[in-house]
């Protein structure tokens, strides 16, 4: 399976980032099967930060190849997958984060009810 992610550039505290087409498997910076485009987030100029070969990328989904959350998100603020569906997922994901937050807070109180039954 083919896996749309980005490998890190640049020098220290200098990134740079290759979105790229490489296999599940491989490490981050492994061997690329199709180079897609580039960003770089220390640009100032919004024009020269980012540029993708859109044509390429709608192929490599077309195919089933799977972006990462990070490049799906990078692509759906630049509408190159469906904004809804990513929108869905993303409300999915913040309830599933809530519910998490809310149980761990149950057991943080749950716990420090059992300390001060402990004390008396």
């Amino acid at each position: 399976m083919l896996r749309l992610r980005f490998q890190r550039l640049g020098r220290h505290n200098r990134p740079f980032y290759r979105l790229a087409a490489l296999d599940k498997r491989t490490r981050r910076n492994g061997s690329v099967v199709e180079n897609l485009g580039w960003f770089n987030p220390l640009e100032k100029d919004p024009a020269k930060q980012i540029h993708l070969n859109a044509e390429r990328i709608k192929y490599w989904l077309s195919v089933g190849a799977q972006p990462t959350d990070t490049v799906r998100d990078f692509l759906a603020k630049h509408q190159l997958v469906d904004v809804k569906a990513w929108e869905e997922d993303r409300k999915h994901d913040r309830k599933r984060l809530e519910a998490r937050k809310a149980a761990e807070a149950a057991k943080a109180a749950e716990g420090g009810e059992k300390k001060e039954e402990a004390k008396a």
